[in-house]
């Protein structure tokens, strides 16, 4: 072996941790100090209207982390091939086989739920989030990189509409996840006692109010100032 190999060998890096503490942020960022909903403002749309109830959220969650982790993945697999010039095009492409492949599976196995959700499924191809991460991140990275960061910004979505949605149907319907949970209580004490819904947490105005709440909790607690 020659001096030159040899110093080429020993000068090679280790390879990264799949979980290291680098991608470990690109996973926990957005869940809070980057999130794309309170932080970024993102996404804002589904999180008011789909979340009356706890079921569809977390069927339009699923959908959406689905689709942005693949997408990324695609696209940085893609990146050095596509043509800067049609990148957009590219990108909507992709995200667009996705949400179809979504649609299609709620249509087959759950076609309540596609009959609930099919408009905001399909809005899912112009979701700022989804694009921004594959212009953002995936364009610039590899696809394990693109996967971790895909999935952070999935979650990050997921669990603030998931919380607007378990607030909404409790105090609007009585229930979680169509359980009733005010008429359960009710009934612990006694027929005198009756915990009252209120309407205005199944209209936009309660989802507005309930964001509001958690924007506001979210950034007295991490300090975040908007600039």
């Amino acid at each position: 072996m020659s001096a030159e190999t040899l110093e080429n060998a020993i000068a090679k890096k280790p390879a990264e941790a799949m979980l290291s503490k680098r991608r470990k942020k690109l996973v926990a960022d957005p869940l809070v100090d980057e999130n794309p909903i309170t932080i970024q403002v993102l996404g804002i749309c589904s999180a008011l209207a789909v979340t009356t109830q706890m079921k569809p959220t977390l069927v339009m969650a699923i959908s959406v982390t689905f689709v942005i982790a693949l997408a990324n993945v695609v696209i940085s697999l893609m990146r050095n091939t596509i043509p800067s010039r049609v990148r957009i095009i590219v990108q909507l492409a992709v995200v667009a086989t996705l949400v179809t492949l979504v649609s299609e599976l709620l249509k087959a196995f759950s076609y309540d739920m596609y009959k609930e959700l099919s408009v905001f499924i399909g809005l899912i191809i112009t979701n700022c989030i989804v694009m921004g991460r594959l212009e953002a991140f995936a364009m610039g990275n590899k696809p394990y990189d693109s996967l971790l960061d895909g999935l952070g910004s999935a979650l990050g979505y997921s669990w603030i509409i998931l919380t607007v949605a378990f607030f909404r149907e409790l105090w609007g319907s009585g229930s979680v996840f169509g359980i009733e949970v005010f008429e359960f209580v009710s009934g612990l004490f006694g027929p005198d006692f009756q915990l009252a819904t209120n309407g205005l947490m199944v209209s936009p105005v309660g989802a507005f109010i309930i964001l509001g709440l958690i924007v506001w909790v979210q950034r007295t607690k991490t300090g975040y100032v908007e600039h």
